[in-house]
């Protein structure tokens, strides 16, 4: 098969359109047609579905997919390990990690990596959901739960602590509660439950002290631990919150101090091709090195 249709093929399949296809490679539409015809006429078989909305793969197409997939995906890994300078780590970085654990501890220590490893050009992607690392929609994952595939190479990387915080400002307006059960009494900021949690068992703070007649409800459901910081610090309520969202000059106090709330291990998460991406190691050693700086 040539290599330049195989090419624009993938790039079409990807994108669901001629057009689409070709912004992706700088090429016209009729020219991105001639070459998916060409390719068909070569292999005698079609590989899409034309329509007026875009195009849908048949099933040889769907096969052939899955192989360029699969092929461009590896020369992609063989191509990002070769370009490493053997002295010093380089190139593209791509790391995934949670909102709340991206936002509120990694990004405020990210620029001391970037200033001793210049020539690695990173790229932060924040998202609760899991990003599929075997298909390169990121070379790191940071996360709260192990991974589902097992095929992935994982590092445990700490343990997350959470408690109960408020601001200083709804503790002086509201009091603090005494005992778990005075959390009835008190308005909570919780995740929203139609959302993928980060973790599980992530609005404890519904459950813990709650009675069979208790009918607790949240004051605000947010899709993030970020935006459920930014609210306990504005004096709306109480959050169950990972301590590393804590910053030391931080208004938040800590309620009920006695309780613990449930404790997550962290993992560092890479697919087995970068085992020995340079890139890779000294990132994973900056995270232990920040990590044992931070008490969690």
């Amino acid at each position: 098969m040539d290599w330049d249709k195989l090419r624009v093929f993938h790039a079409v399949a990807e994108a669901g359109s001629f057009t689409h296809g070709g912004e992706l490679l700088n090429l016209s539409q009729s020219a991105v047609s001639r070459q998916i015809s060409a390719l068909e006429e070569s292999l005698k078989t079609t590989l899409f579905h034309r329509h007026a909305r875009g195009l849908i793969l048949t099933e040889q197409g769907e096969l052939l997919y899955r192989t360029a997939h699969d092929v461009f995906h590896k020369l992609a890994i063989t191509e990002s390990l070769l370009s490493e300078n053997k002295e010093r780590p380089s190139g593209p970085l791509k790391v995934t990690t949670t909102i709340g654990l991206g936002s509120l501890w990694l990004t405020s220590r990210i620029k001391e990596f970037i200033e001793l490893y210049p020539e690695v050009d990173v790229t932060l992607i924040l998202t609760d959901t899991e990003l599929d690392l075997g298909m390169r929609e990121a070379d790191i994952s940071v996360r709260l739960q192990p991974p589902t595939r097992p095929d992935l190479i994982q590092r445990p990387l700490l343990t997350v602590h959470t408690h109960i915080y408020g601001s200083a400002e709804y503790l002086e307006e509201f009091g603090a509660p005494t005992k778990p059960e005075d959390l009835d009494k008190h308005r909570l900021l919780v995740y929203g439950e139609e959302w993928p949690a980060p973790v599980p068992h992530v609005n404890w703070i519904l459950e813990l002290g709650a009675g069979p007649d208790s009918n607790r409800r949240p004051v605000l459901r947010v899709n993030n631990i970020y935006g459920i910081y930014r609210a306990c610090r504005s004096g709306l309520g109480l959050a169950g919150l990972p301590d590393y969202a804590i910053p030391d000059d931080t208004n938040l106090r800590r309620v009920l101090p006695e309780i613990n709330g449930p404790s997550f291990q962290a993992y560092f998460v890479y697919p087995e091709e970068l085992r020995h991406s340079k890139r890779i190691g000294v990132f994973r050693d900056f995270l232990l090195r920040k990590i044992a700086e931070h008490e969690f």
